[in-house]
This record gives C-alpha cells, structure tokens and sequence, in this order.
C-alpha cells in the first residue's frame, strides 16, 4: 500500500501499548499526523506523554502495536527488519539529545558511517561528509575527534550525519537539550537554514518554546494523543 498524497511521513491511528507486571500500558493512543516534504513540525507536550515514542515509531525503530506508518509514501506495514532498515537508511535522518558520535573517529568519519553503511566507496562517502560539514559550518574541524570538539559542535557533526544521505526528514528528539542557551540558539538558527536551503522536512520533539516556535506547525501531545495543532509563521518569536 501507498500513500495517495506522498508525505515525507505520515502516520494513521498508531496504537503503541506495552504490558507491565501484567497490566496494559497504552503509551500511543490513536494518533494521526503527517509531515509534508519540507515542512518542519514540532511535537510538544511535558515528559512522559508519548513524544519520544512517537518519534520512535515515525523513525522505524520501534513498530506499534496498530496503526500504520508511511515514509516517503511507502508503507512499512508487513516490511522485514532488513528492508525498514534500508527504508530508513534511504530517506530519514536521526539527531539526539546526546550526540552519539563515536568517540574513535574523526568528524569526518562520523559523518561519512551511514554512507559506508550504505555501500557506497570510501572516497565518495568521505568527499560527501566533507561538503555537508562545510555546509554546517564546520571545514575546519573535519578531522577532530569528537572529544576535541565543544558541546554545539558535536551537535553539528551529529546533524551533519544526519543530512548526509540527503534524506526526506530528519528526525530530532531534543536536539538542543544538552546545549546552553546561546549554543542552543545558534543551533536553532542551522536547523531553520537547513529546512530552508535543501528543504529538508523536520519532526523535532522539544521541551523549548523557542524551538518549537521555529517550527511551521506545532503538534502538542498528552497522555499519549494529539491534543493540539497550531500552525506557526516559521521564524515567528
């Protein structure tokens, strides 16, 4: 199955319930949302509502209980564990709270490892990384390693491995989490270029308003539903 208006993500009556000392948990309840190509989308909503777990399951690495989930149009309903990952490696990018860089490989490297993955030769996943960390800013810290770097521009390695498989939409769980205020903003302000300039679509969940005040739209989740959608001018304060 297809999706009939091909959305960078979409998601139908997802249902995510895990059992706990017997009883049932429902942690997605019913929730619908789409993501168009281009468009940034925040998810708000206080710790425990369900916004990382939706990101989860928009992202292919976790698989509801019910509901479907559309990436770039293709259903991953009845796909094997193989071809999500392949799905996931071809059209989305991940960015966290923490970095996650591995701490044994330059910046360049880092950012080169999905393409390796990928399949493609060393030379040209190394030539790609370099253009997308010029592009984020960072020519001159290629070859550091990430214990070289400060906090902002690990984030930045890390978003440049993101975006170096060209993906339809990144997904970021509290991208600026980790960072003080005047780095978190600076981030703010690469997240918005990127969307912009490449027309990379977004789904970030955020705790900060200003983030999500960025944001096209604004989804606000409690207690495992959507509650609110808000569209928002992006750059509006």
């Amino acid at each position: 199955m297809t999706d009939a208006v091909i959305h960078a993500l979409k998601a139908t009556n997802l249902v995510k319930t895990y059992t706990e000392s017997g009883q049932s948990i429902s942690v997605l309840r019913d929730v619908s949302l789409h993501v168009d190509r281009g468009e940034m989308v925040a998810i708000v909503g206080a710790s425990g509502s369900g916004k990382s777990t939706l990101l989860h399951t928009l992202g292919l690495l976790d698989q509801p209980t019910s509901g479907e989930v559309f990436v770039n149009g293709h259903s991953v309903a009845g796909l094997s564990e193989s071809a999500r990952s392949r799905l996931r490696n071809q059209h989305l990018g991940f960015v966290y709270q923490f970095h996650h860089l591995l701490p044994e490989f330059s910046a360049l490297e880092n950012v080169a490892m999905p393409l390796i993955v990928r399949r493609e030769s060393r030379n040209k996943a190394r030539e790609q990384a370099q253009i997308v960390l010029e592009q984020v800013g960072l020519a001159d810290r290629v070859d550091h390693y990430p214990g070289q770097l400060s906090g902002g521009e690990r984030q930045r390695v890390a978003l440049a491995r993101a975006l170096v498989t060209r993906p339809t939409c990144v997904l970021a769980d509290e991208p600026t989490g980790n960072l003080d205020r005047y780095t978190a903003e600076s981030m703010f302000d690469l997240l918005v270029r990127v969307n912009r300039e490449f027309g990379t679509a977004f789904a970030i969940v955020t705790h900060d308003p200003a983030l999500a005040a960025l944001a096209h739209r604004q989804l606000a989740m409690e207690k495992g539903k959507l509650i609110d959608a808000e569209t928002v001018p992006l750059g509006a304060a």
